[in-house]
């Protein structure tokens, strides 16, 4: 009964400062001074540039603009906290100074509004950097009261529905994006250095390949025709390799109808690379420079620390085969039984692993993985020779054709990268894609289709080729230490709220 009186007089309360805040632009706009009808301003400084430049701008004029985020003070004086992209910076305004129908006008001004402000830099008696006003404007009207009085807006489903709150109260969490965006030009910054060529592939495909996963699908009208939305950008990334641009990349969007956790979105951002003449030795050597020098750009130093542990992206990152890391972590060498399936079910018993009827040796080796080491690994570290089975886009290893030339990069975020010496053998993907319809037909709706123009462009031939694929929010998370793919995503997908 209590908790609905307070609801209820919560609801009163904020019903009032609606109506008190709408009644104040009504008046403005009675008063010919509408602030939506404001289209520009004269702002020529950031307040960072101005705290980092104090000593050359002290008692200049200057020109700033942003939102209000504290008043206080009393009389004929008052302080401001002015936020705007660089940070904030404290406003002083008198009485004396702009006049007595101006300084009213500002003292019902609102936390929250947008403002200009004109004056000269000083610095306050209590040593901080501050704007003297000598003119000052409203630029933009906030009709709703910033949450929790002001001290900033906690509530996480709620940030992530309304991220431009969160942007206005959590000045760390601009910082996080600022620095994504960071990230992302030091990755193109180091490919196109290393003679990459950035392009663009369709984001609706007939087919959805170049991963194991379930797509969302959609229709075209006009043509009639079910479409997908892309899960990876694989395999036309490739056809451009046999079509002789020989280094490309594509960052992009991806999007893949599965569960979601806090490393899983709907829809993600990926970067995948590939590179004609080299194969999965030299894409580790392209991953860890790319992750290293992004690190380096966000954070100034090569070691971080990721949720409590301290990581190190110094290079080289550690290197191990899947079979030795299972050996390293449950005590089972699955070389013993090389490719004895019967065998490998009765370790997957031993180990208390789901077995299906159609796994075989490399299943139950990466199953085991999976179980017993993904999550063990903290530092930077490359997995490599992945079961064919599990790989059915990879070249195979020549002494060892049941596994193939694939590496994943692991640190305590999860997966990061994955990468292949690309397979250019058109018969042997073809079967392949065989092998894949045959999962599909027994129920499994991740396995890949056949993608019959991939087979016939690698019919044309393709060189020698490594390729890589790194997720980009996962990335975002381990340089900014941050605990949710969502945290790194400015509009994450989220369940409309029930009306």
């Amino acid at each position: 009964m209590a908790e609905n009186q307070n609801k209820n007089q919560n609801q009163e309360n904020l019903s009032e400062i609606l109506q008190i805040r709408r009644d104040k632009l009504t008046a403005l706009q009675e008063a010919g001074q509408d602030p939506f009808l404001v289209t520009t301003s004269d702002r020529d400084i950031m307040s960072n540039d101005i705290i980092e430049r104090f000593e050359e701008l002290e008692n200049k004029d200057v020109c700033v603009a942003g939102r209000i985020m504290s008043k206080r003070g009393k009389g004929k004086v008052m302080f401001m906290d002015l936020h705007d992209r660089g940070g904030k910076i404290q406003i002083f305004a008198k009485f004396d100074d702009l006049g007595e129908e101006v300084y009213k006008g500002l003292k019902k001004w609102d936390i929250g509004d947008i403002m200009e402000v004109k004056g000269f830099v000083f610095k306050t008696q209590m040593g901080e950097i501050s704007i003297h006003a000598t003119a000052v404007k409203l630029l933009s009207k906030s009709l709703l009261p910033l949450p929790e009085k002001y001290h900033g807006l906690k509530d996480t489903d709620l940030r992530y529905r309304q991220r431009y709150v969160d942007l206005i109260v959590n000045p760390e969490v601009k910082n996080t994006f600022i620095k994504r965006s960071a990230i992302i030009k030091s990755i193109r910054e180091y490919l196109d250095n290393n003679g990459y060529i950035e392009v663009e592939t369709p984001i609706l495909n007939t087919i959805p390949g170049g991963a194991s996963a379930r797509p969302f699908t959609t229709h075209h009208n006009t043509l009639n025709l079910d479409m997908y939305m892309r899960i990876a950008t694989e395999l036309y990334l490739k056809r451009l390799i046999v079509g002789g641009m020989e280094r490309v990349y594509e960052i992009g969007r991806n999007f893949r109808n599965e569960g979601m956790d806090v490393r899983h979105n709907p829809e993600f951002t990926c970067i995948e690379f590939y590179e004609a003449y080299t194969d999965l030795y030299g894409m580790m050597d392209r991953t860890e420079q790319l992750i290293n020098k992004a690190c380096v750009a966000v954070n100034g130093t090569e070691e971080i620390e990721y949720q409590g542990d301290k990581i190190s992206l110094k290079l080289p990152f550690k290197r191990v085969t899947m079979i030795d890391a299972v050996k390293e972590y449950t005590g089972i060498d699955f070389n013993e039984f090389y490719c004895d399936t019967e065998k490998a079910k009765e370790v997957a018993k031993e180990l208390h692993l789901e077995v299906k009827s159609t796994d075989t040796w490399g299943n139950i080796l990466n199953s085991a993985f999976e179980e017993y080491v993904e999550d063990k690994l903290i530092q930077p570290t490359f997995v490599c020779d992945y079961p064919v089975e599990v790989s059915p886009l990879t070249k195979r290893k020549q002494d060892k054709p049941e596994l193939v030339e694939r590496f994943e990069l692991f640190c305590k975020i999860g997966e990061l990268a994955n990468a292949y010496t690309e397979l250019n053998d058109p018969i042997d993907q073809k079967k392949r894609f065989e092998h894949q319809l045959m999962l599909r037909e027994a129920g499994d709706d991740e396995a890949n289709m056949m993608d019959d123009d991939f087979v016939t462009s690698l019919e044309y031939g393709m060189p020698p080729t490594g390729g890589v694929g790194i997720g980009i929010d996962r990335l975002v998370m381990l340089l900014t230490d941050s605990a949710s793919i969502r945290d790194v995503i400015l509009f994450p997908t989220m369940k409309p709220i029930e009306k």
